[in-house]
């Protein structure tokens, strides 16, 4: 079974930067390599949003919000996903979630920050991140 653990998340000064891991476990050897990944987040009584996504080719999708301050990356031999993330603002609090998306169904596209055409998705429980001005 796949299991999903994020780490990285604390409190900074708005302006300041953090990065995020999800380190996974339960893959085979390559298949880890095939799942297309990416960042969710969520704020107290908000619906969860995604945040960026890299597909298994490597392709990446950001949402506006954070387009030029965050990065999205992977390690396929580590089998972890990262988030650099820079200049950040109070309004990117939030609870951060890793998600892989697994077992493609049909044309696998990396599209408005989220994995699309696949049939699985694995979530971890999350890590808090707190920006304050």
């Amino acid at each position: 079974q796949v299991q999903l653990m994020e780490f990285g998340g604390e409190s900074v000064q708005a302006g300041g930067s953090l990065r995020l891991s999800c380190v996974t476990s339960g893959y085979t050897d390559t298949s880890y390599s095939r799942d297309c990944v990416g960042w969710f987040r969520q704020a107290p009584g908000k619906e969860r949003e995604a945040v960026a996504a890299i597909g298994s080719g490597g392709t990446k999708s950001y949402t506006d919000y954070v387009k030029g301050r965050f990065t999205i990356s992977r390690d396929n031999d580590k089998k972890t996903l990262y988030l650099e993330m820079n200049n950040l603002k109070p309004e990117d609090s939030a609870m951060y979630y890793c998600q892989a998306s697994a077992n493609v169904v049909s044309f696998p596209v990396v599209e408005g920050a989220q994995c699309h055409g696949y049939e699985r998705t694995y979530w971890g429980e999350g890590t808090l991140v707190t920006v304050s001005s």
